[in-house]
């Protein structure tokens, strides 16, 4: 691999904004400690990052690669038991009802919240754990594609249990992570678990289905990619990209322009509507709006049901990363993951209650939305998504705020934001106060819709952008932006590509993704796409203050079509949970015959998305 060439430095201006800114049992005995080789360092970034790991170089095999000094466990594979008395995964007799109890399939963004409820514990709490989506060529005996025709009402109903979301007690014993089997917390949330729909588009005629006429209460989550946690303990999970789901043809809709907007109607990866009603758009013109929206969980309520807070928008949801502002009002930011989509903000009206928890279910049914506007000048103005004003008038079709809401996507570009290299997780940094926002690709971008905030064409690998709200209050009405890194390989000219100038052969990444950040401020970048350029994704941390801003470090490398998602630490940050999801998934691989069959590599059993725990061989914190 050739060596990286020094690209351009970070300018004293983008120094000067930072500163401103700154103001199952079984399965979880088995212990991985494979490494990799470590990656020599340049003399040029010697002393200049604080994180001291050796490197993991690039590479595409058919298993996994962590840092020198590090232990991996595998914690949880898809189909292993989660709540008590879960029958045990067998891959040749799957069931929707078994599958409902046992952890899901292409498992994604993760929450641990510690136990008991209100401590700082970092050896025992709960694992909350996104499922976005199922593929049947990988997980079904005889798939060799993902034919929709195929795919029978049994399968299906493995499909929609394997979806959704799943909450686990987990606890830390002598170096290894174990599920607590019979804890009354485990539970799964599935495609089909009732869930209130909240907020302004609560019973608004266009979420009314015939099996719920009062459009109240939907069946089901899916789609679910990244996330976040507000500050009473719940979490929030992402509905991103619902219309796999929905069959037939959106145009004899009346829906028809809503639903093109958002994808209906030009891939379907799945047969559920050809045997549930509520997925065909020309039975359930509504379902499809029911869909694509923030969902909210509480963890450490079991009899808790989940609701949709209609508040934020209706998008392909990726992340949803909050802060509790200084004036005590709570503050969500939000990625509509498709290319030419946008990123917003929502700030809610009442205060958090810090005496009683419970007090806050429902805070984020009332606020406002706003979507953001990058100008040239490195400014960002917030532009609120309020009916009634500028054009989100009845004269453009929006009778209400439920309808702006609904068409989140169609009021935001009336609105003037800017369209984005599709925006996806969105993290806040509270060290440096400030938020990440990742950019992950946009080949579709042509000279002629470059702009500042997405300065290149035909942009294949990526780029990541920093917020820093105007006086530290992420409720204001105008924040500042900057590039942090402008991903792809800074060999290649043709790249433009950007990093410190110490990056190394193995620093530099492709198409970010998903962010963490760790309790020194630090932040963590998986990526998906990185297999389009002969390499593996992973996981990448980077210094975002300091000489070592913008050096990222190879971490962690996933097996080949894999994709590394949901990275988290536990509060002291001397566990790091990620997830790895659809491995053996590089476009040609099937039931079969996958290209790889991690991470249990046994004869006729398929790979098997993961949750993953890594730790320091000294036990001390990560990085």
């Amino acid at each position: 691999m050739t060596q990286a060439k020094p690209p351009q430095k970070p300018t004293a201006s983008r120094r000067a904004v930072i500163a401103a800114g700154l103001g199952a049992a079984g399965a979880g005995a088995l212990n991985l400690p494979r490494e990799a080789p470590a990656q020599e360092k340049t003399p040029a970034d010697a002393g200049t990052s604080s994180l001291t790991f050796s490197e993991v170089p690039h590479g595409l095999d058919n298993t996994h690669a962590v840092a020198p000094g590090h232990n991996l466990q595998i914690l949880l594979r898809w189909g292993d038991a989660i709540v008590d008395g879960a029958p045990a995964w067998n891959v040749a007799a799957q069931s929707g009802a078994a599958q409902a109890l046992q952890f899901g399939y292409d498992n994604d963004f993760i929450a641990f919240k510690p136990l008991p409820e209100g401590s700082n514990s970092s050896t025992h709490g709960l694992l909350c754990v996104n499922h976005e989506s199922a593929r049947n060529q990988l997980m079904f005996p005889g798939f060799t594609s993902r034919k929709v025709n195929d795919q029978t009402k049994e399968l299906m109903d493995v499909e929609m249990a394997a979806h959704g979301h799943t909450i686990v007690e987990v606890e830390l014993k002598d170096g290894l992570w174990a599920v607590v089997a019979k804890s009354g917390y485990n539970r799964r949330i599935t495609a089909s678990t009732e869930m209130d729909i909240a907020g302004p588009a609560m019973g608004h005629a266009r979420m009314m289905t015939r099996d719920d006429p009062k459009g109240v209460l939907a069946l089901g989550t899916l789609g679910n990619c990244a996330g976040g946690e507000t500050p009473w303990g719940t979490v929030l999970t992402g509905e991103e990209n619902f219309h796999y789901y929905f069959g037939g043809d959106p145009r004899s809709t009346k829906e028809a322009a809503n639903h093109l907007l958002y994808g209906l109607g030009n891939d379907l990866f799945h047969g559920w509507h050809l045997h549930y009603a509520r997925f065909s758009v020309a039975q359930e013109p509504h379902e499809p709006n029911r869909f694509g929206w923030v969902v909210e969980i509480d963890p450490y309520d079991p009899k808790a049901r989940p609701a949709k807070r209609t508040a934020l928008g209706r998008l392909k949801h990726e992340g949803a990363g909050c802060v509790l502002n200084a004036d005590g009002r709570v503050v969500v930011y939000l990625g509509d993951d498709e290319y030419f989509q946008h990123v917003y903000k929502f700030v809610s009206r009442g205060t958090v209650d810090r005496s009683d928890r419970k007090r806050n279910w429902g805070l984020l049914d009332d606020g406002t939305l706003f979507a953001a506007r990058f100008n040239d000048d490195q400014s960002v103005t917030w532009l609120p998504l309020v009916w009634g004003t500028g054009p989100l008038t009845a004269a453009n079709g929006f009778a209400n705020q439920a309808d702006v809401l609904i068409d989140t996507r169609r009021a935001a570009a009336l609105l003037g934001a800017t369209a984005m290299d599709r925006p996806e997780d969105i993290e806040v940094n509270r060290v440096t106060n400030t938020v990440f926002v990742a950019l992950t690709k946009n080949a579709r971008r042509g000279d002629e819709k470059v702009d500042a905030a997405n300065p290149r064409a035909k942009n294949r690998w990526g780029h990541i952008m920093e917020m820093v709200p105007a006086d530290g209050d992420h409720a204001a009405a105008t924040a500042r932006w900057q590039i942090l890194l402008l991903a792809g390989d800074p060999a290649e000219p043709g790249t433009k590509a950007q990093y410190h100038s110490g990056v190394s052969a193995a620093g530099w990444l492709t198409n970010p993704d998903n962010f963490t950040v760790d309790p020194k401020g630090r932040v963590w970048i998986s990526t998906d796409g990185s297999n389009d350029f002969g390499f593996a994704d992973g996981l990448w941390a980077t210094d975002v203050v300091g000489q070592g801003r913008a050096l990222t470090k190879a971490f962690f490398r996933c097996p080949i079509g894999g994709e590394l998602t949901g990275p988290t630490f536990t509060p002291d940050g001397t566990t790091l949970f990620c997830s790895v999801q659809h491995p053996g998934d590089d476009g040609k691989s099937n039931f079969v015959d996958p290209v790889t069959r991690w991470p249990d590599f046994k004869e006729g059993v398929p790979p098997r998305p993961s949750l993953i725990a890594i730790r320091a061989q000294d036990g001390k914190p990560i990085g």
